[in-house]
């Protein structure tokens, strides 16, 4: 243990006198074969010293004072939108299947999750994409909306309610 302690000590030391060396270092210019200007800390024949300045300064305190640090509050305004079926649209399919498609805007948090209401009644269980395959759907007029919900299932956005007209063949005729 005592070993990791001088090694540690020992490569603090080399550092500092490396930083202390390069504020001493000195500067020379020249100019190459094909014209170009050269700087370099190594001397050559030709080669002029360059005079510094400044010297770089290191602080070790930064003024936080000026730099507002407060924590901000920023709300999650979410948009959903189912955008298949349309609005008021017939769907014919005599099984009473469908695909509702939504959108949300901007993408949702991993967390989040979407709820499908039929008819103001949860369908299935909520998942994490907007596509829903629904089956054996009756025939007539139904409701659909989307809920957004965050990770405590709190609903945190909602879609416009649309209507959509389920067309299956009836059994008592063929149309």
């Amino acid at each position: 243990m005592k070993n990791i302690y001088l090694i540690c000590a020992l490569m603090l030391c080399i550092s500092f006198s490396q930083v202390a060396d390069a504020a001493s270092t000195k500067v020379y210019v020249w100019v190459d074969e094909s014209g170009k200007v050269v700087y370099s800390d190594t001397p050559r024949p030709g080669a002029e010293e360059v005079e510094v300045q400044e010297k770089n300064i290191i602080s070790t305190h930064v003024d936080t004072s000026i730099l507002d640090i407060k924590p901000k509050v920023i709300e999650d305004k979410f948009n959903v939108e189912i955008t298949q079926p349309s609005n008021k649209q017939t769907i014919r399919d005599n099984t009473g299947s469908l695909l509702v498609q939504g959108r949300i805007k901007p993408l949702f948090k991993q967390g989040h999750t979407i709820q499908l209401l039929l008819d103001n009644k949860p369908y299935n269980s909520p998942q994490s994409y907007a596509q829903f395959r629904l089956s054996n759907i009756d025939r007539g007029e139904h409701q659909l909306k989307l809920s957004l919900l965050n990770e405590k299932g709190k609903v945190i956005a909602s879609s416009k309610q649309i209507t959509f007209y389920m067309h299956r063949a009836s059994k008592i005729s063929a149309n």
